[in-house]
């Protein structure tokens, strides 16, 4: 039973409490008058007795003698008798005595109750209220039967007007039984207004964990588990009717830019913002979940097909492209969005959200701020990519990677400066992954940060196996900038014992896009360590030149697409390059070119004045076992004559 369905009850019960206590009281006044009043009328009438000393004469119909005359006009002045009668014994009455006469009566009247006082020799009493012309509001008579030598000669009824006492008795019961009613009242609904609002607001509490439990607690929508029954019930009625159902799988690109960038209240308030606009822009009878972060899912039911749930997706498309507004700060968003159809692309629904989310995964592969229908062809490579995230946690659970080193050569010495490690991994078959693929999905599923970890500390390790004047160099993904890399790298120098001016630190430019002052004072904290931090891949991506006087790198390497375009036509390229190691040497920092595969190419670096040179030519990425085998067949001829003295070579042998 609710709160509220208990109100007429405890309404009932108040009504029934204080209706009780003023009945209780008015019983009590008239029972109260009752006695009193009737006793003093039978003490009156007891005093006639015993003052009217012809009482048998009367009854017997004779005159009443001058004593009693004068007892008569007496005490109807003093007294609240208004009234005497005197009834023989048979009951009739033979003499009136009241403030208009006292006299006999000429007509006698019978009164049953005095026949029955003299018939039982007892007093009879009654309250009556006044119904009559001259008779009193209230008034209380008494039968006294006069009983001589054991037989009723007579009997005497007195009449006593009562009105004044009873309106003062009950005033003054009504004024306590007011103030009963009151304290009453307050005993009562001071505790049950407590219960009220403890009850009230204990319902509200269940009702809210009941509501929480199927609804999430920021955007008021339902959750997962609750999506999942709705969708069961319109899967139901759908195979009935044989109507078509649409899922779409919705979230906000780059929305974890805005948790790091401004906060997660920010973030909050724009999922918030999101669910509002969700709900403007879908009908009442589809269903609208957020499944987590910035993931939400929206059903609709009965629809004509799939244009219906693609202009569903535009118009959600649309919506979110208009900047929120938190703050008094505009930021800009796009969402994805991938759409799953029923029965066609599954019956269940964990399978077409599975199938929504394939669809959206094919959005954010195909630029983001779209939407992709599902196809089979999408579930292929989930299987693939599942395959391959279960090789990748097991990889880094049992430290399967390999790590291959690339020379890097420094053309004015005609030497090997040192190596590059490469990450490898192995496919089941044997086969390496290309890291381009293992190495996002690493970043995607949380364990870039243990397999960069892996990386740092065996390059080092391997390092230590070479000699002195050999660097390595190690990539470090911008996933592992979130406060630990310094420590990491410190750790890995002390564990391993590598002179730390000998470890490169290779970021990329994207890198510097994310949190820039937390990224350039972790590159403080690693500099400070005596390592080498390098700007890979310069001249891709978003470049800026304000990174370069922002933080002292001590290298910039060229990506390798530039120097497949040296050779063209246009002379555009290598200005380009030409501008980028000329302002690297005004910077004070060396510059390596990336991608060298052949002579011709190396000429062209070598023109350019640039500093080291990485690619093909030299060497391939190999494992460190096999270091020492390219260190004895040598750099190409034509860096053969700056070579240094065999020693160098043997010492790496060894």
């Amino acid at each position: 039973m609710t709160i509220r369905s208990r109100v007429p009850l405890i309404v009932l019960v108040l009504a029934a409490l204080i209706g009780g206590t003023l009945a209780t009281v008015k019983l009590t006044t008239d029972y109260l008058l009752h006695r009193q009043a009737t006793a003093i009328a039978h003490r009156w009438a007891h005093f006639v007795v015993e003052n009217v000393g012809d009482l048998e004469q009367i009854a017997s119909g004779e005159q009443p003698s001058s004593a009693s005359m004068t007892f008569f006009q007496w005490s109807l002045r003093v007294g609240t008798v208004f009234r005497y009668e005197i009834f023989n014994r048979q009951g009739y009455s033979q003499l009136v005595s009241d403030q208009r006469q006292i006299a006999l009566v000429d007509v006698s009247e019978f009164r049953p109750e005095a026949a029955a006082a003299a018939k039982s020799r007892a007093m009879s009493a009654a309250v009556k209220e006044g119904d009559q012309d001259g008779l009193p509001a209230f008034f209380a008579e008494a039968f006294v039967p006069v009983v001589a030598h054991g037989h009723s000669i007579a009997v005497v009824a007195a009449y006593v007007d009562q009105t004044e006492e009873r309106s003062r008795v009950f005033h003054a019961f009504l004024l306590a039984a007011v103030a009963l009613c009151t304290l009453t009242s307050l005993a009562f609904v001071i505790p049950a207004g407590a219960w009220y609002r403890r009850t009230l607001e204990k319902e509200r509490a269940d009702a809210e964990i009941r509501f929480l439990g199927k609804h999430d607690a920021m955007t008021r929508l339902a959750n997962r588990a609750h999506l999942s029954e709705r969708m069961t019930e319109t899967l139901d009625r759908a195979v009935r009717t044989g109507d078509e159902i649409a899922v779409l799988y919705l979230d906000l690109d780059h929305f974890k830019d805005i948790n790091d960038r401004l906060g997660h209240q920010v973030g909050d308030t724009v999922i918030m913002l999101m669910g509002d606009r969700i709900r403007e822009s879908t009908r009442h009878n589809d269903i609208i979940a957020r499944i987590g972060g910035d993931e939400f899912v929206i059903v609709q039911a009965d629809i004509s097909g799939r244009a219906e749930a693609e202009k569903l997706a535009q118009r959600l498309l649309d919506v979110m492209a208009q900047p929120f507004i938190v703050g008094g700060r505009e930021l800009p968003a796009t969402a994805s969005i991938g759409i799953a159809l029923a029965p066609v692309d599954g019956r269940d629904p964990e399978r077409l959200i599975q199938s929504a989310d394939l669809a959206l995964s094919k959005c954010k592969a195909d630029g983001r701020n779209c939407h992709r229908f599902f196809t089979p062809e999408l579930d292929t490579e989930l299987q693939a990519r599942l395959q391959l995230e279960a090789r990748i946690r097991a990889a880094t659970l049992k430290e399967e990677f390999e790590l291959h080193f690339q020379p890097l050569v420094d053309l004015a010495e005609g030497r090997t400066t040192g190596y590059e490690a490469l990450l490898r991994l192995r496919a089941a078959d044997g086969a390496f992954i290309p890291p381009s693929t293992f190495i996002p999905i690493a970043e995607q599923i949380g364990l870039i940060g243990r397999i960069g970890a892996w990386v740092i500390r065996q390059a080092c390790l391997t390092a230590t196996q070479w000699p002195e004047g050999l660097t390595v160099a190690v990539n470090l993904s911008p996933v592992q900038f979130d406060g630990t890399v310094c420590g990491i790298v410190r750790a890995a120098l002390d564990d391993t014992g590598l002179d730390p001016t000998r470890l490169q630190l290779e970021i990329t430019e994207s890198l510097l896009l994310e949190d820039t002052e937390s990224v350039m004072a972790q590159l403080a904290q690693l500099k400070a360590l005596g390592v080498a931090i390098v700007m890979d891949d310069f001249g891709t991506g978003y470049s800026s030149l304000s990174y370069l006087w922002r933080f002292p790198f001590s290298k910039i390497k060229i990506d390798r697409s530039f120097i497949q375009n040296l050779q063209n036509a246009d002379k555009s390229v290598e200005t380009i390059v030409r501008t980028i190691i000329n302002l690297g040497h005004i910077l004070n920092m060396r510059v390596a070119v990336e991608g060298v595969e052949d002579e011709r190419q190396l000429d062209l670096v070598r023109s350019l004045a640039c500093d080291e040179v990485q690619g093909f030519y030299f060497g391939r990425p190999m494992p460190a076992s096999d270091l020492a085998d390219h260190a004895l067949a040598g750099l190409p001829r034509k860096l053969a004559k700056a070579l240094p003295a065999p020693k160098r070579v043997l010492q790496l042998v060894r």
